[in-house]
């Protein structure tokens, strides 16, 4: 089997939707960006609308808070779990159309 490779086009940190945050993720991101946890929380977090998690804000058109210009991830060595995870151990509907990677692998399959 063909294994997953990101192209890094960004397309899975622009899908809409909560990047949840777990154990000590707040306090980890926090110590790599410099900033107290309060003010990571403050800054950069908020509560799921069903009130049982912590997220990363999305930028008004849906993207990661950390999702820089170049399609890569600001916090790329402390990414949540949830972005690590992916695409391997979830997915979201059309994964494969919207992600670089992902339509490489169909086209193996389809070979």
């Amino acid at each position: 089997m063909t294994p997953f490779v990101c192209r890094k086009c960004g397309n899975c940190c622009r899908w809409p939707g909560a990047v949840k945050l777990s154990g000590d993720e707040p306090d980890v991101i926090a110590a790599f960006l410099g900033l107290a946890v309060a003010d990571f929380l403050r800054d950069y977090c908020e509560i799921t609308p069903d009130r049982q998690h912590l997220s990363l804000h999305s930028r008004p058109d849906g993207a990661c808070v950390f999702l820089q210009a170049d399609n890569t991830c600001a916090i790329d060595p402390v990414k949540p779990r949830q972005c690590r995870d992916f695409p391997e151990r979830w997915r979201f509907p059309g994964w494969e159309r919207e992600c670089a990677g992902g339509a490489e692998l169909m086209k193996v399959k389809q070979s």
